[in-house]
């Protein structure tokens, strides 16, 4: 199996890399972006990126993409995550990409296509407070009316709703003795009126919310796809959010990596730099190795999803999903043990990597039901 790059995606990342270092390569002016980091994504960096067409890299062209492959997008992800890049939004914006052109109307793949690629930021929202790895017991309501459907209830953890157009809900429509069955994700403009966006603070600032639905009124048309077949919609995306959240956390990965490499080759202590000490080295050696591998996963799986993108591919999806977000974590945290107090301090860049990876093996299932899943494959 090959998983060389082309030239032209070689070249790509070299854009990437060079856009980042130009536009966002120092504290103060990822600090100017972000508010003194409390907002994680920055719309001025994202329309630049927009002009340049890389938001539509997954999108088809007739709805103003490029039409590239998942592997280019993983890329795009890896080097901006890599480059710190403030643009939080897009992960979730990729992944409602891929639900809306799988199920979407023509309409809707125009809009919402469209959108994106021109710059837009779009939401999803599944969880609910009794709701959350077991999806399946999700309460929110959308009752048929003339016209249309009402929502009430209550999603929490909804990340970049704040700064969405659009959140796709998932509901529930029908509930009978099948848990699974009676979901249908519904379109809600983030202006709606019965829909109230409350952010909730985090450790890594502004990037997730609470939403209320009071009577919040959506027309047939915001249906995605089918009523009522909302489960079997979501599980044909989670293999590609799984795949989406690995490449994000593989950048993040690699620059906690190459930070404290830097760090260990320059700071000196007992007369000589601190990675000259073989005890540090091994631990560097064994993070470096375990990055090569979560790469070559990453790739793997995004090849996988370019020859079929229509096939489940729930045991790869939850591997690399488990695999690159753990070690994510660890890379982060060894990065902020070797470089001792200033890995603590806000003066450099390792206590926010440390805050951004361990979410990672949280949310878009955390890494105990990514375990599960991956042993209901082997048929345990």
């Amino acid at each position: 199996m090959d998983f060389a790059l082309s030239d032209e995606q070689n070249d790509f990342v070299d854009a990437i890399r060079d856009f980042c270092d130009r536009e966002c390569g120092t504290q103060d002016q990822r600090e100017r972006l972000t508010d003194g980091y409390r907002e994680h994504h920055s719309f001025d960096l994202y329309g630049q990126m927009a002009e340049l067409g890389w938001l539509g890299v997954t999108i088809p062209e007739e709805y103003g993409g490029s039409g590239g492959s998942m592997l280019d997008a993983c890329l795009f992800m890896e080097e901006t995550s890599r480059g710190l890049a403030p643009i939080g939004g897009y992960a979730t914006t990729l992944i409602v990409a891929g639900a809306t052109q799988r199920f979407g109307s023509e309409e809707q793949k125009a809009e919402i296509l469209g959108g994106i690629a021109g710059g837009s930021v779009e939401a999803i929202a599944m969880t609910e407070p009794e709701a959350g790895s077991d999806v399946g017991a999700l309460s929110c309501s959308a009752t048929a009316v003339d016209g249309g459907f009402v929502l009430n209830g209550q999603k929490v953890f909804c990340s970049n709703a704040h700064i969405s157009d659009h959140i796709l809900v998932v509901c529930r429509t029908t509930r009978g003795e099948n848990k699974h069955e009676g979901m249908t994700m519904i379109w809600v403009p983030r202006d709606v009126d019965g829909m109230e966006v409350v952010p909730i603070e985090t450790m890594g600032g502004r990037e997730t919310n609470h939403l209320y639905f009071t009577d919040c009124a959506a027309p047939a048309e915001a249906v995605l796809g089918e009523v009522d077949q909302g489960w079997m919609q979501l599980m044909a995306g989670l293999n590609v959010e799984r795949l989406i959240l690995a490449a994000t956390m593989l950048g993040i990965a690699q620059r906690a990596f190459d930070d404290v490499l830097l760090y260990v080759k320059e700071r000196r202590q007992f007369g000589r730099p601190i990675g000259s000490f073989q005890a540090l080295q091994h631990r560097l050696a064994d993070l470096a190795t375990d990055l090569e591998a979560a790469r070559l996963m990453t790739r793997w799986v995004a090849t996988l999803t370019d020859e079929d993108p229509d096939r489940m591919l729930p045991q790869q999806a939850s591997m690399v999903k488990l695999f690159v977000t753990e070690v994510a974590k660890r890379t982060t945290l060894e990065g902020m043990q070797l470089m001792g107090g200033y890995g603590y301090s806000s003066e450099y860049d390792m206590e926010r990597l440390v805050r951004a990876s361990l979410v990672s093996t949280i949310y878009g299932g955390t890494s105990e039901i990514q375990r599960n899943i991956i042993a209901k494959t082997l048929g345990l």
